[in-house]
């Protein structure tokens, strides 16, 4: 499939333009990645319907239950393409609402709640393991160049294109595994995640204020960027609860935990994996309200540019937030949508892009056509580090050159069409 990219009512019908458009994003004061299960895939991770089709193969007798409980509809367990995978964070609610009311009645539905609720985790886990091996030692995912590599290019790019003064980048994520911590790691690059400390590094948010500076460099280097900033709205497999705080541990150490839940040794998982209702009640839940805060705060400032991909929006909290942040006139979103194939009224697509797409706003920004809309090719489209001239049209004309097109690509015209 062709790559198909909507800004407003504007259809880009090239690469260039593309590449010529995020460039000019890039420069903005402030910018960030929001990423999804799909942005995982490369490193070894699972889609959501992927994760999904994985429990419904593992425990048939716990999908089967949660059907008998009607705590999901049949069509969650049609086979092939008819099956419609439901939302996870909405089924964790509604069995964790079950169970405290199970437990204050003393219903013996309890046990068989707590065993469906381990194998559904168990699914979970599996999908943001990504490679069992980078768990096991202290060097992480450091000795593989090949899986995080798209991982690793988009944050020296994004990192390479902010300039003196400006704030770092900031990763906004759903997801659970760690595959960003290990890919800025491997190209020594400093993750700011709200945790402070060496060995017990606790929940401490003003973290988000700080950042990194090279005493030793003169001139303008002085002012450069050293440091992301990284904030895991659903949770992550290293966090951990203990006295009403909330801790993040060496992923080795999570490991030992981690691998004997899955092989059923126990059945209480340690670690912080999913959002559901329960968690507001505890501890853990200033941490998520903190985190989803500096999402809000980030989206409202001048001059903002945000970049998402591998999400399918199935989280309506976000979807609310990300709609209302285009009150911020100098916001710009830019979104990869795989199954985005053109058409805006496309009854397939979330219901909140389809919202976005009509709103037909220029800062709005969609591209899909299947593969073309991985995280491979965010990679690909996002500039090399260079120095960028203001007039976009400079810019625009130098990437030509460079493509050897000057104004086509393979023969075909690359002008933008309306």
């Amino acid at each position: 499939m062709p790559l198909v990219a909507k800004r407003g009512m504007t259809t880009l019908t090239d690469e260039i333009s593309l590449q010529a458009h995020l460039a000019t994003l890039l420069r903005l004061e402030n910018i960030g990645l929001f990423l999804g299960a799909g942005a995982s895939c490369p490193a070894g991770g699972k889609t959501v319907k992927q994760l999904w089709n994985d429990f419904v193969n593992n425990s048939s007798d716990s999908t089967t239950w949660l059907l008998e409980q009607k705590l999901i509809a049949k069509t969650a367990l049609l086979e092939g393409a008819a099956r419609v995978t439901p939302n996870l964070e909405e089924l964790i609610d509604k069995l964790e609402i079950a169970l405290s009311e199970w437990i204050r009645v003393e219903d013996p539905k309890v046990t068989k709640g707590r065993k469906v609720r381990a194998d559904l985790f168990r699914a979970v886990v599996r999908s943001a393991l990504l490679d069992e091996t980078w768990w096991a030692t202290p060097a992480g995912a450091d000795a593989d160049v090949e899986k995080l590599k798209s991982h690793r290019a988009i944050l020296q790019k994004f990192v390479a294109a902010r300039q003196p003064g400006q704030a770092s980048p900031w990763v906004f994520t759903t997801n659970y595994d760690l595959s960003f911590e290990w890919a800025a790691e491997s190209i020594d690059l400093q993750v700011v995640n709200g945790f402070l400390g060496v060995h017990s590094r606790h929940f401490s948010p003003q973290c988000f204020d700080l950042g990194f500076r090279n005493t030793q460099a003169r001139g303008e280097a002085r002012f450069g960027v050293y440091n992301i900033y990284l904030a895991k709205l659903h949770g992550s497999l290293t966090w951990m609860e203990h006295n009403e705080q909330l801790f993040e541990i060496p992923a080795p150490l999570a490991w030992d935990g981690l691998e004997k839940f899955l092989q059923g040794k126990i059945d209480d998982l340690q670690f912080l994996v999913l959002p559901r209702a329960a968690k507001y009640i505890q501890t853990v839940g200033f941490t998520l309200g903190e985190l989803l805060r500096r999402f809000s705060e980030f989206l409202a400032r001048p001059q903002t540019s945000l970049v998402i991909c591998g999400y399918g929006f199935g989280d309506e909290h976000i979807n609310r937030l990300l709609l209302s942040a285009l009150l911020n006139p100098t916001l710009q979103l830019v979104v990869y949508l795989p199954e985005f194939t053109g058409d805006p009224e496309d009854d397939a697509l979330p219901v909140a892009i389809r919202r976005l797409l009509a709103l037909k706003n220029p800062r709005v920004t969609v591209i899909g056509g299947g593969e073309q809309a991985w995280l491979d090719k965010l990679a690909a489209h996002l500039p090399d580090p260079i120095l960028y001239d203001n007039d976009m049209h400079k810019l625009e004309k130098a990437l030509r050159k460079e493509d050897g097109s000057d104004g086509t690509v393979g023969g075909a015209s690359n002008d933008i069409v309306s």
